[in-house]
């Protein structure tokens, strides 16, 4: 299963973004992502622009698989290669202070604040769709 994160707001400190399932018939939308700043400057290496704890991950194509984390103490997805990333999760949350470069899902938002509602609505939605996914998950960030 592929997820297509498309960004489509960028605010002072925080980007919100679409999340949507690819299939043979297009995209589906499924919920909001609210992640830290995009900072990234192309061709440049992450250590260059990363604010530890206040920047987003670069855009790519991450595979996705669903792992136990220590901090939430339970299975949540964890993307894999992230360049100068560890521990990059999709989980809930509400506000830019939560994601720490993690991706935060949401089924509401009002249009221009880095406030995400619904957040465990949405997470409740998404773990599903990549544990029964038969041929492994992966995300692409544009």
């Amino acid at each position: 299963m592929k997820l297509t994160l498309k960004r489509i707001y960028f605010g002072d400190d925080f980007t919100i973004g679409q999340l949507y399932e690819s299939t043979n018939f297009g995209d589906s939308p499924i919920c909001y992502v609210l992640e830290d700043k995009v900072r990234e400057v192309e061709g440049q290496p992450v250590e260059s622009w990363k604010i530890p704890h206040e920047t987003a991950i670069p855009r790519g194509t991450y595979p996705v698989s669903i792992t136990y984390s220590n901090r939430f103490e339970t299975n949540l997805p964890l993307l894999a290669n992230v360049d100068g990333y560890t521990g990059v999760r999709i989980h809930s949350g509400n506000t830019d202070k939560d994601t720490d470069g993690c991706l935060l899902v949401g089924m509401s938002w009002d249009g221009k604040s880095d406030w995400i509602g619904a957040s465990k609505a949405a997470l409740s939605v998404v773990l599903p769709l990549i544990e029964n996914s038969t041929d492994g998950c992966s995300i692409e960030i544009k």
